[in-house]
């Protein structure tokens, strides 16, 4: 009776798992046909009076991957959309030279993106209004800021009559959690160089530091001043009267409101702004729109190509930060970043390079390794050019300072040239608040030296803090050599200090105002080469390979936060600090909205 009853559990868990993997296995299939038949109607041509639809919405990223929408959130039903600045402005461009294309529809939703993406993607769609065709903006509940700020420079912007237009200016928000951690019995050792260096500033005190507060009223300011500014003038509007719509609580204003102070041009219904996009392009009434994705119309710069060629090689997030589950990495992988660069410097074909830099910085360790392998491609003869995004600052300034020429956004945020030193100790945590004493026996002095229970001797904090000025001075000393001034005039400008890119160019930090089109034009020309091709480096990893990733990467997320409950956030934050290097060059990051 036994014996069958365990037959009859085994053959019961043998079926499961069966079906399990039949189930896997078909949703991986499934997933890869959905992907082939959307890369298949991507290849289809272009119909006589189509639309191009820019879809703004979720998250905008340096760079797109095969789609939209990731496999992971294609499984999970999340209509959670991903689209690449790559692949907006690469659209937008042959938007503007198709003869199949009327124009251009904005459909605003909300999109996530930092002021330097959104200024790149502006001027994109600002060079199209050269060629005569037109540009429409609907918002059906409300324009937000990124939205409108895009949006501004449309012929016409469309709004539901009870929608609303939410700009409200710049913030930043920082948090400090030194209390939390004094409650707790958490030590932050924290070893610095820099006044302006704040990333550690919330580990060190309660409160904002005067500079810490001076840097950002001044690089937030020059921002929002030249947002507010490019705003007013598309819609006509004096610059003090917009500032003060802004002040007034503007997503508070009825939409008939938002019309008379010319905010919006004129109030509509979805099927209302439907009937104009038919009218402007002949369609009739009972037909579809000939609307046209992004991603029909970008070039892939990712395929390989032949001949002279101007790489692209992006370096976006953290440096050497936290590695994820199952060994992934999110950030730049210094490594792969030094090994690139060596390929492209021994590949004939390439004539120059430019770094497509955004990050806030990270590992010093792996900002150097970097910095020395763009050193060696600079020395190989090949132009080197850096086009900074949304952020380039700290590590992120450290592996673009030696450039022949750095290309940066208005409203990109650079500088920050400072190091430090974090080293955490529960010293108080195990001994006060759980009841665990450490006892050490050693042979040398500092042989428990790393033991976070222990705080640090006056000798080794003295030992560290040394290590750190040496750090400081081989930065600044990187950022002299590479913009040819003396060490002491960036070590003025440097003390962690972050700046806005209209302040960095004016002190020498940045060469010019733009975006990476006129970085890589500037390259081709330095390299003497008119006959080229742009390609993006390094190759993206393959959708099934993601998808194994995340899928792991989720499940044990799941369970760590089923296992932890509210504990599990601060486990997050604590991973990510014992995680990283201990010696780091990298801004603080405060929530701008």
């Amino acid at each position: 009776m036994m014996k069958k009853f365990l037959l009859i559990v085994c053959g019961s868990f043998v079926g499961v798992w069966l079906a399990l993997t039949i189930f896997v296995i078909s949703t991986i299939l499934f997933s890869f046909a959905v992907i082939g038949m959307s890369s298949s109607l991507g290849k289809q041509s272009v119909a006589k009076h189509s639309i191009l639809h820019i879809n703004l919405s979720g998250e905008i990223e340096e760079r797109a991957s095969s789609d939209d929408m990731d496999m992971m959130s294609m499984l999970q039903g999340q209509q959670v959309e991903k689209i690449g600045l790559n692949t907006l402005v690469s659209a937008i461009e042959s938007a503007q030279s198709d003869e199949n294309i009327d124009g251009i529809f904005i459909n605003c939703e909300g999109v996530s993106a930092a002021p330097a993406t959104l200024m790149t993607l502006r001027r994109a769609l600002s060079s199209f209004k050269s060629s005569k065709k037109f540009i429409y903006a609907y918002a059906h509940e409300g324009y937000a800021q990124g939205d409108y700020y895009v949006a501004s420079v449309a012929d016409s912007l469309f709004l539901n009559p009870v929608g609303a237009v939410d700009i409200h200016g710049l913030a930043s928000a920082s948090m400090y959690p030194k209390k939390l951690l004094d409650k707790v019995g958490v030590e932050m050792q924290v070893i610095r160089v820099g006044t302006f260096k704040s990333a550690v500033e919330p580990y060190m005190v309660d409160q904002m530091s005067d500079a810490n507060r001076m840097q950002q009223e001044v690089y937030l300011g020059n921002i929002w001043k030249s947002m507010a500014d490019s705003m007013a003038a598309s819609r006509k509007i004096p610059f003090d009267t917009f500032n003060s719509l802004v002040d007034g609580v503007m997503v508070t204003m009825s939409a008939d409101s938002l019309v008379k102070n010319k905010l919006v041009d004129k109030l509509c219904y979805p099927k209302e702004m439907e009937d104009r996009l038919k009218a402007l392009t002949e369609v009739e009434e009972d037909d579809d729109i000939n609307f046209v994705s992004a991603d029909m119309l970008a070039t892939d710069l990712d395929d390989e190509v032949s001949g002279d060629k101007v790489a692209v090689l992006y370096a976006v997030g953290e440096i050497d930060g936290s590695a994820s589950f199952m060994g992934g990495s999110k950030g730049i992988v210094s490594d792969d970043i030094v090994d690139a660069v060596y390929d492209l410097m021994k590949d004939d074909d390439v004539k120059a390079l430019v770094l497509r830099v955004n990050s806030p910085g990270g590992s010093a360790f792996g900002s150097e390794q970097m910095w020395k392998a763009l050193d060696d491609f600079k020395k190989s003869g090949k132009p080197f050019v850096v086009s900074m995004g949304d952020y380039a600052a700290s590590g992120g300034y450290y592996i673009s300072c030696n450039a022949d020429r750095i290309f940066a956004e208005p409203t990109t945020i650079t500088g920050s040239i400072g190091i430090f030193g974090v080293i955490p100790c529960y010293q108080e945590l195990a001994e006060n608040k759980l009841g665990v004493n450490t006892f050490v026996v050693k042979t040398n002095e500092n042989a428990d030296l790393g033991l976070t229970t222990k705080r640090l001797t006056p000798v080794q904090q003295a030992a560290f803090q040394n290590m750190i000025n040496e750090g400081y001075d081989l930065f600044t000393k990187r950022c002299a050599d590479g913009r040819h001034v003396t060490q002491d005039s960036i070590k003025v400008i440097a003390e962690g200090r972050v700046w806005d890119a209209m302040s960095a160019q004016k002190i020498g930090l940045v060469d010019e105002l733009g975006g990476l089109d006129a970085a890589i034009k500037w390259a081709a020309k330095k390299a003497n080469i008119k006959d080229y091709k742009t390609q993006n480096y390094p190759a993206p990893s393959s959708e099934f390979d993601e998808f194994l990733n995340q899928f792991m990467q989720q499940r044990y997320e799941a369970r760590l936060k089923e296992e932890m409950g509210f504990l599990y956030e601060y486990h997050k934050q604590l991973t990510s600090i014992m995680g990283r290097d201990h010696i780091l060059c990298i801004m603080e990051q405060p929530i701008i909205k």
